[in-house]
């Protein structure tokens, strides 16, 4: 799976983000982005929910996984420790995204065979993150940074492969590419809280074609 995880992530170049749904919307934007082309899907954890075991989250990543689209992967997002890791990848999650760099993280989801994409911000974080055995590091918030950051870091950091993630929309999405990010993740400008509770699931899919194909177009052009 580790394999096919990366390849999606160099071809397709998106993750979604699932934040603070219930498990049956969840299953229904998975669905709707599924429809539109989006193959990767991140459900993050609410760090509210510890009490209750994380129950929402892990029933959302489950339901995701369960029903085994051919092409289509779920990992979980907001990973703090290594319990969230050990009950994601029960739940089926294929890849582990946090929004720091813990060694312990990174190493545990290396050893399940997992892909480990923490967050980091400095030139320092990004190369620990990395040694630490991360397979891709995202740049958080990367609005905060502009492309023109991205491009400066990738000078002595270009071995590794980064993300941005954090205030990315259809209008810089390419900018973020052209300056040397290998993927991007996207959460409420593309996974609409709005169209969600007004049960619009189809609008979903029409977003999510218009940046699968703004992404398509970006690769043909290089």
């Amino acid at each position: 799976m580790k394999s096919q995880i990366y390849k999606e992530i160099e071809t397709r170049k998106i993750i979604a983000i699932l934040r603070g749904l219930t498990p049956e919307q969840s299953l229904k934007v998975a669905n709707a982005l599924f429809e539109g082309g989006i193959t990767l899907l991140e459900v993050a954890f609410d760090q509210r929910e510890k009490e209750n075991g994380y129950r929402s989250t892990l029933d959302s990543i489950r339901r995701i996984a369960e029903q085994n689209r051919p092409g289509t992967f779920v990992g979980a997002g907001t990973v703090m420790n290594r319990e969230q890791v050990n009950m994601a990848r029960e739940a089926g999650a294929g890849f582990i995204i946090s929004p720091d760099v813990n060694k312990d993280v990174i190493q545990l989801t290396g050893e399940y065979g997992m892909v480990s994409i923490p967050g980091a911000y400095t030139a320092t974080e990004i190369n620990y993150a990395y040694s630490c055995g991360a397979d891709y590091v995202k740049i958080f918030p990367a609005s905060a940074a502009g492309p023109s950051y991205f491009k400066a870091i990738r000078e002595p950091l270009g071995f590794i492969p980064i993300l941005a993630v954090g205030g990315v929309n259809e209008e810089n999405i390419t900018d973020f590419l052209k300056a040397g990010a290998v993927g991007v993740g996207m959460g409420g400008n593309l996974v609409n809280k709005e169209l969600i509770a007004r049960g619009q699931y189809h609008m979903l899919t029409q977003n999510a074609r218009k940046i699968v194909t703004k992404i398509a177009d970006y690769r043909l052009s290089i």
